[in-house]
């Protein structure tokens, strides 16, 4: 009656060992370290550079406590930060700037539990001090850039179709063109409704001059400004990286809203610069008539001309004079070749920029052109291809020398290496180090006070039953920090309280069954039928107040933002474990302890 088969008591066991497992490097402190990521897209994170990073800190005499590659980087961890500050300084002059060097913080828990990836939870930036950011994004200056753009176009669209207009203006996010024939406008009309019917279009006369105004559809303009935000969450989370944050926090709040926050940085003034850093693109043309080898050799740059590198090391002239910009960009997606299959970007420009290209490319068929890569004042050929012919429609393919990760990193780069809209911070906050861990330390006790005083009540007045009952919530809190710890989640103060929450409520289901059989056993059943009964008929009340708790979570992660979200994560999954070890675990240490005796005339409960 009251026996599992082998089977279930071997997978519990299972479970509880890879609960313990994965809980454990959460009891490793995390000391100092420093994070090498590359900073530009030429630049990788291989065992060459593992390699050069150990030689140099061994060549200075700077010990460490391990280096290892991972799929962000290079990371090394040390002592103390002495050691760890030596490192950044050294590593940052000899590495140059292709790499970033960021201090951090990682986990010293031991290789084998990293083999299995057994890895700490995140700690949020209330636990681990760092810098918060509120962004305000200006909407209003997105709808005007979006309008700036089509006035271009509209000018461009009117010329090639030799319309004759009297000028084009824009105030605000109205385009006006003026005309001097109302049938002229009314082939405008035609022909922009036919081009762009995104745009609503109003004719008016004003003054004796016969107007076009155009502005942005409802449904069209909020499409812009949703794209706006897109982009500019895509920016943010792009530059970050570079500050060497393991568990940043970019994420949107409300609809022109951006919060930013930066666990483990201290330096608000370096933060604000990453933040607000651009990344764009230049075309220009090589000068072949001068050897870019002698160049080299010597230093003499020919007037007009300067000194760069393709992407095989080999030395390139390019004339200074830049016949196109990223500005002109509209879309830039990662492809491919449709010639060679090999990995490309496949760039959209406006109508400005595909007249200006079209024209380059037909004046300089046989000639090379460079296309850079600006990013943090730094540029970087990403390829110079031979013109072969005209190219007109716009759409211009980079390629050459580049694997899908580039193609796509680049992609990025030139679709969200600017802002879309301005970004002002209408909140900054800094929570320092000390205060990160004074709030772990507050929230470690609360929980272990809690448990203390809860197991101390139950074995007193459960005894045997009680005991149970403790050992199944500790069986709680450990899968409860393992599966938080596999999905890498990351824990703030309200996740703690989530935490503590979870041992009441676990502790509570455990009284149910408790309960339940000390009323079999009042109605004259027998021990073991008795345990038998209170299991199985306290279980259904069990689930249904786990259940109507869990939709609750549900609504809080759904709804809410932030520090709710971080409550309402630990929350649900401390129901899902309360469930298994307040019915599983403490079943089968029963029926470890009970099940065996035939003959058992009475319980201590």
């Amino acid at each position: 009656m009251n026996r599992y088969p082998l089977w279930k008591y071997l997978l519990i066991g299972v479970i509880l060992l890879v609960g313990v497992i994965y809980t454990l490097p959460n009891f490793f402190p995390e000391v100092p370290a420093v994070q090498v990521t590359p900073a530009r897209s030429a630049a990788k994170a291989d065992p060459a550079l593992l390699e050069r990073v150990e030689t140099a800190l061994k060549t200075a005499g700077i010990t460490h406590q391990g280096a290892f590659l991972d799929a962000t980087g290079v990371k090394v961890r040390f002592a103390d930060t002495d050691a760890q500050l030596k490192a950044k300084d050294l590593l940052t002059t000899q590495l140059g700037e292709q790499y970033v060097v960021a201090l951090n913080l990682l986990s010293s828990s031991p290789r084998w539990l990293t083999a299995i990836h057994a890895f700490p939870m995140y700690l949020g930036l209330d636990l681990r001090g760092g810098v918060h950011f509120l962004l305000q994004v200006d909407m209003k200056a997105a709808v005007e850039k979006a309008a700036e753009r089509y006035a271009n176009d509209l000018r461009t669209l009117l010329r090639e179709n030799r319309i004759a207009y009297g000028g084009i203006s824009r105030t605000g996010t109205v385009v006006q063109v003026r005309f001097r024939d109302p049938a002229v406008r009314t082939d405008a009309v035609k022909l922009i409704e036919k081009n762009y019917p995104e745009l609503l279009l109003r004719e008016e006369e004003r003054g004796g001059e016969l107007l076009l105004s155009a502005t942005l559809r409802p449904e069209a303009e909020k499409r812009v400004q949703e794209l706006a935000l897109q982009q500019n969450l895509t920016t943010l989370r792009n530059r970050v990286n570079e500050l060497g944050v393991a568990e940043p926090i970019v994420q949107q709040q409300g609809m022109d809203r951006i919060v930013v926050q930066l666990p483990g940085v201290q330096d608000t003034a370096k933060a604000k610069e990453i933040l607000g850093r651009t990344a764009t693109l230049e075309i220009r043309l090589v000068d072949e008539t001068h050897d870019p080898l002698e160049a080299e050799r010597t230093g003499n740059l020919p007037l007009g001309t300067e000194l760069y590198h393709d992407r095989d090391g080999t030395p390139l002239l390019v004339k200074r004079s830049v016949v196109l910009t990223g500005d002109r960009i509209t879309d830039a997606q990662p492809g491919f070749d449709s010639r060679t299959g090999e990995p490309a970007v496949h760039v959209t420009l406006d109508g400005t920029g595909a007249r200006i290209f079209k024209n380059i490319t037909r004046e300089n068929v046989g000639k090379r052109m460079a296309i850079l890569l600006i990013e943090k004042g730094q540029a970087e050929v990403i390829t110079a291809p031979v013109i072969r012919e005209e190219i007109g429609g716009g759409r211009v393919q980079i390629s050459g020398r580049m694997n899908t990760e580039e193609a796509r990193d680049i992609a990025l780069l030139l679709r969200a290496g600017a802002l879309a809209a301005p970004m002002e911070i209408v909140e900054e906050r800094t929570v320092g180090p000390s205060l990160g861990r004074e709030n772990i330390e507050k929230g470690f006790n609360s929980t272990l006070y809690g448990f203390i005083a809860i197991a101390t009540f139950m074995a007193v007045y459960y005894r045997v039953f009680g005991i149970i009952a403790v050992i199944s919530l500790a069986a709680n809190v450990f899968l409860l920090v393992a599966i938080m710890s596999m999905l890498q989640a990351t824990l703030t103060l309200p996740g703690i309280a989530g935490i503590a929450l979870t041992v009441g409520m676990a502790i509570d289901a455990n009284v149910l069954i408790i309960e339940r059989i000390r009323e079999e056993l009042k109605n004259g059943n027998t021990p073991q039928a008795a345990i038998h009964a209170g299991y199985e008929r306290a279980f259904d009340t069990i689930l249904d107040a786990n259940i109507t708790t869990l939709i609750a979570g549900f609504a809080l992660f759904w709804l809410g933002s932030g520090p709710v979200r971080g409550f309402a994560v630990t929350l649900c999954i401390g129901i899902l474990t309360t469930i298994f070890s307040a019915v599983m675990v403490s079943r089968a240490i029963t029926n470890l302890i009970y099940g065996r005796q035939r003959r058992l005339e009475r319980l201590p409960v």
